[in-house]
């Protein structure tokens, strides 16, 4: 049976945020089961907040946590991470107000997951099972959960742009598969609209080495797509990221049209307030032995 996992030991990385263009150092530490996410503000005497959906503060252009008026930005991307490679438990520093963006992907924070190594330990893992369908409608954005076996996701974008128009995204969601298929997928942004954005504090740290960047005729990057459907693909990691707040594995089909961050957030705590919408599972029995997610697993991603 399944057991929660954390990692095997401290590992740190470095980098600037994307939106205040401020340098950050990032420690992952190893966790006791039932810990969930916990963000560490190293700046601030060791502040801590839990990711968790009611620490939700601001959705526009990332996700932001915030408790008695502490912050940390742009988490999706780190947790999408953790949460896509099955680990349950960790403790996340960071020594500024936002978490580095690194390349833009989720890849990154995986390599560091794999330089960590991964352990079990003695607690079993629950699951959010789904019982019955919850949608969130707004306009022609839509996203909605329905009873599944197994972790899946239906992500649709649509823009009107050459390189993008409307893409369609559906995968299982498992360590292998997220690790290859979602992980790499980079943020994207255009090129018309920055200036506009950074007059309002944000993409101050923007650049063509952690972000796609697209005029109105195409790629401004001189590195080629990673996906021709990477637009597609970085949607779906950051709603594994978004639903990583819940802090629990999840068995259910996610279905999302045009959504964001504003929309995973509503359907988190409209899930969460129908309680005839989903149970808690967990193993009758957990033995003892790997990981659910071993290194090798990981580091499939980069053979």
């Amino acid at each position: 049976m399944k057991l929660q996992t954390t990692l095997a030991c401290a590992v740190t990385a470095s980098g600037i945020g994307l939106h205040t263009g401020m340098p950050v150092e990032l420690k992952l530490y190893p966790a006791p089961a039932d810990t969930g996410y916990v963000f560490r503000r190293a700046d601030l005497n060791g502040f801590e907040i839990a990711a968790s959906p009611h620490h939700v503060a601001h959705v526009s252009y990332a996700t932001t946590l915030m408790r008695k008026g502490v912050m940390v930005a742009t988490v999706e991307h780190l947790l999408s991470a953790l949460h896509g490679c099955g680990i349950d438990n960790a403790i996340i520093e960071v020594n500024s107000f936002e978490v580095p963006i690194l390349d833009g992907s989720a890849q990154p924070f995986v390599e560091m997951i794999y330089r960590a190594g991964v352990v079990s330990l003695s607690a079993a893992r629950q699951t959010l099972r789904i019982l019955k369908s919850v949608e969130i409608t707004e306009g022609k954005r839509r996203i909605s959960i329905h009873p599944s076996d197994g972790f899946f996701i239906d992500s649709t974008i649509d823009f009107d742009h050459p390189l993008i128009g409307r893409q369609v995204c559906s995968l299982e969601i498992t360590p292998e598969s997220y690790c290859r298929e979602i992980a790499p997928a980079r943020t994207f942004g255009f090129l018309h609209e920055a200036e506009a954005l950074r007059k309002n504090g944000l993409v101050r740290g923007a650049s063509l080495e952690n972000a796609v960047v697209l005029d109105r005729q195409g790629l401004v990057n001189d590195e080629p797509l990673r996906f021709p459907d990477e637009f597609a693909r970085h949607k779906v990691l950051d709603i594994v990221g978004d639903l990583a707040l819940l802090g629990i594995a999840i068995e259910g089909r996610i279905v999302a049209e045009r959504s964001g961050h504003g929309l995973h957030s509503a359907l988190m705590t409209k899930v969460l307030r129908e309680a005839d919408a989903w149970e808690i599972t967990e193993p009758e029995l957990a033995v003892s032995g790997m990981a659910s997610v071993s290194q090798v697993a990981i580091g499939m991603a980069y053979v």
